[in-house]
């Protein structure tokens, strides 16, 4: 992507999210995509921003649902967005919505956009529970089955083992390199480089007050 000699300031100019609910166990009323066009609705009846203003969307998503996999098309067509303005969806682990902003600030210094309905959105609770490889195996076997003698046979090999899910979240939340998930690693780093609770807790305030302090600022 070429840019401009000159290339011109970007600015986050509003934003606007969503609560966070706890984990209840079971797949929450909303999915990504509904938690996205909330938030970004919103934003855009706040700033009286008229959909045809925007030039792109992009958001960040670690899993979008099978029935919405380019997230960012979904959300754009249900705000009202032409079918001619671009919008995709990148996926960055826990940096997808941070990658989605950066995108857009280069998609406006390339001169390519001017205004960007950017950011992240995600529903956990919705993330898929798998088959695992002995079932798939199985299934294959079972379409190309044509008998019912053979389907029967199938029936009997059919056991516990089979329906064992594959936790999609759990998964996904695993580097397949080192075999260790997020949680596992936060903690060999707390331990490699001596961070304990309280200095996490220190820099967290500190963060939060950051924050604040630009919001009365009227910096952010």
């Amino acid at each position: 992507m070429s840019v401009p000699t000159n290339p011109p300031e970007v600015y986050v100019v509003a934003g606007r999210r969503t609560p966070q609910l706890k984990a209840q166990g079971k797949p929450g009323p909303f999915h990504a995509s509904d938690l996205a066009h909330a938030a970004a609705r919103h934003l855009l009846l706040g700033l009286d921003l008229p959909p045809d203003r925007i030039d792109e969307v992009i958001l960040g998503c670690v899993a979008p649902g099978p029935d919405e996999a380019n997230i960012a098309r979904v959300v754009a067509l249900r705000l009202g967005l032409s079918e001619r303005v671009p919008a995709w969806t990148v996926q960055r682990n826990c940096a997808s919505g941070m990658q989605a902003i950066d995108s857009a600030a280069q998609s406006i210094r390339s001169g390519r956009s001017q205004i960007v309905l950017a950011g992240g959105t995600e529903a956990m609770s919705h993330h898929p529970v798998l088959l695992n490889e002995l079932m798939v195996a199985w299934l294959a076997q079972w379409t190309r089955a044509r008998s019912l003698g053979q389907r029967g046979r199938l029936l009997t090999q059919l056991s516990a083992r089979h329906l064992k899910p594959i936790i999609g979240l759990l998964r996904g939340l695993t580097d397949p390199v080192v075999g260790i998930n997020m949680g596992q690693t936060a903690e060999e780093l707390a331990t490699r480089f001596d961070i304990d609770r309280e200095a996490m807790d220190r820099y967290a305030l500190r963060s939060h007050r950051r924050l604040a302090q630009a919001m009365e600022e009227g910096i952010f």
